[in-house]
């Protein structure tokens, strides 16, 4: 396996590890500022960590030029 498939792999991992840490810090921190409880709680945190993950994939693959899911092309 060459170096450049390693590095690809651990870049496309990383990537995600940091969307998915950005997005449920920001996702808690806005359900908690709103002071939402119970099961509205659960729908509202999940769908903003569903669309901030999303958007920062989307902003990590125009920025940097990584591909994760497909999610710019046309």
């Amino acid at each position: 396996m060459e170096f450049a498939v390693i590095k690809k792999w651990v870049i496309f991992f990383l990537g995600i590890l940091v969307a998915i840490i950005i997005a449920n810090a920001l996702s808690n921190l806005i359900v908690a500022d709103a002071g939402m409880t119970g099961w509205i709680n659960l729908v509202v945190s999940f769908v903003l960590y569903a669309v901030i993950f999303f958007a920062l994939l989307y902003v990590m693959e125009k920025l940097f030029g990584i591909e994760f899911f497909g999610l710019g092309r046309t």
